[in-house]
């Protein structure tokens, strides 16, 4: 007599059989066709949209992405870890939630400059009171920079050590 498992099984591997024949049987023009659509839909959408933004500044953005990305796997290692203690945890738990909230100050100042100045801009926060902003335009114009830094300081309760610098 044939059990139950062994009826279920039997069904499943005919049913993958079918499966498998039916793929291998399809007609190649619907495969070519339907990827090349999926292509063609996928390039005019890349050419529509252009990205302006400096060399410099992406290289800025990716560096920071990889450190704070390194940094966060250290601390999920420590949450992982079933020998650390607590506090450790605990910490390593505050830690990723303060980056992740300086990431997110960082893209808001971010777009308050693109949206206010209409500037290109990569701003890094470190040790909790420092500001670093890099501007990507040709002119080094003092009285914009002041304004930036205003406008920056407005984002954060208490004050801030600022700076700004052009790149080209």
């Amino acid at each position: 007599m044939i059990n139950k498992q062994s009826i279920w099984f039997l069904t499943l591997f005919s049913l993958i059989l079918v499966l498998s024949v039916y793929y291998i049987t399809m007609p190649n023009e619907l495969l070519i066709t339907n990827n090349s659509k999926q292509t063609d839909e996928n390039n005019t959408e890349k050419a529509s949209v252009t990205v302006e933004e400096s060399e410099i500044i992406t290289a800025l953005r990716v560096e920071a992405e990889e450190k704070r990305a390194e940094e966060i796997d250290e601390l999920n290692a420590i949450l992982n870890n079933g020998e650390a203690s607590v506090e450790d945890k605990n910490n390593a738990f505050e830690k990723i939630k303060d980056l992740n909230s300086i990431k997110g100050k960082e893209q808001i100042v971010e777009n308050k400059i693109k949206e206010k100045f209409g500037l290109d801009s990569f701003v890094k926060i470190d040790d909790g009171n420092q500001v670093r902003v890099v501007i990507s335009d040709k002119e080094h114009n003092v009285e914009l920079a002041n304004n930036i830094m205003r406008s920056v300081q407005e984002e954060f309760d208490t004050k801030m050590y600022i700076s700004v610098k052009f790149q080209n």
